[in-house]
């Protein structure tokens, strides 16, 4: 299977109903990109003895995907 065909993409409907609102629409593109926001959002935590443990800093997920929404809602235009 090549590279390309391995990712599932989102259907143009759906970025089309997303930039007219559609609640649905846009939680479907955010699960879309989900995993790839959370691997961005890994940050090293350290405990009372000095050990670094990665963990998901859970306040930049949500800021990154309350901005993904935005810029769909805003700045996205379909042709």
């Amino acid at each position: 299977m090549s590279k390309r065909n391995k990712y599932r993409t989102i259907p143009y409907e759906t970025i089309v109903k997303a930039v007219n609102d559609d609640s649905d629409a846009l939680l479907e593109i955010v699960v879309h990109f989900r995993g790839f926001i959370r691997s961005k959002c890994i940050r090293g935590f350290k405990d009372e003895f000095g050990n670094e443990y990665p963990c998901v800093n859970e306040e930049m997920l949500e800021r990154v995907e309350a901005k993904l929404i935005t810029s769909i809602i805003k700045s996205f235009k379909p042709e």
